[in-house]
């Protein structure tokens, strides 16, 4: 199920970029080709959407030279034509852009159907030991969460959604496995990430899930977009 909405993520008019980000934005070359534009040095939930809102914002209104931008979980890569800008010019642009981050955001809320525990979730029963709750507490706390597809990546299609709860917080795994199936439901770091394809990992499977988030064969071959609110919803 796929629900479309719009949201203000700002609804104050535009103001100076320091004010409006009070906090530092770094925004440093890569190569000489490459703009990295960061809002935080680790995982944080206000850098989380303001990389969302400025990818927004960029690719809406392209600055001159601009080639691609890629948002992670709390920066973003932007590329750019250096035969038509430089970087000090595009980063003036960046900081322009930052200032008109608080335009209206279209968003989708998608509804995916997963198996948790059994075969399909191996670690759901060490996760919710761990946390102190039983497996069932444990899976009504992932299917009663509204969850922000936070960044795409890793692998094609691979999503990753949060932030959960402080008390959620698990640490990766110590071993790592060498594959686990595509649409397995990984959870581990405060967040939920959901691999379309056959990917190595780290993370605990607590779940199977048939969607796939990539069908190469289709424009865009992906589904799921920064920003997206995801539920999960438990069947058997």
């Amino acid at each position: 199920m796929v629900e479309d909405h719009c949201a203000s993520i700002d609804e104050e008019p535009a103001m100076d970029v320091r004010a409006r980000y009070p906090q530092r934005v770094d925004i440093l070359p890569l190569g000489d080709t490459t703009l990295l534009v960061r809002f935080a040095k680790g995982l944080d939930d206000e850098a989380n959407l303001r990389t969302i809102r400025l990818a927004k914002v960029l690719v809406d209104d392209l600055a001159d030279g601009i080639v691609e931008v890629v948002p992670s979980l709390v920066s973003l890569l932007v590329r750019y034509d250096p035969s038509v800008t430089d970087p000090f010019r595009l980063s003036g642009e960046i900081q322009l852009r930052l200032g008109r981050a608080g335009e209206a955001v279209c968003s989708e809320e998608h509804l995916l159907h997963v198996r948790f525990g059994g075969e399909d979730g191996p670690d759901l029963e060490d996760v919710a030991h761990t946390l102190g709750v039983s497996p069932e507490e444990f899976i009504l706390s992932q299917t009663t969460a509204r969850l922000r597809v936070l960044a795409t990546g890793f692998a094609p299609g691979f999503v990753y959604c949060g932030f959960h709860e402080a008390w959620l917080h698990v640490p990766r795994r110590t071993i790592v496995r060498p594959e686990v199936p595509a649409g397995s439901v990984l959870f581990a770091a405060g967040q939920t990430a959901i691999a379309a394809t056959e990917v190595p990992t780290g993370w605990h499977v607590i779940g199977r899930t048939d969607f796939r988030n990539f069908q190469p064969s289709q424009d865009p071959p992906t589904l799921l977009r920064p920003g997206d609110s995801i539920r999960f919803g438990a069947i058997d």
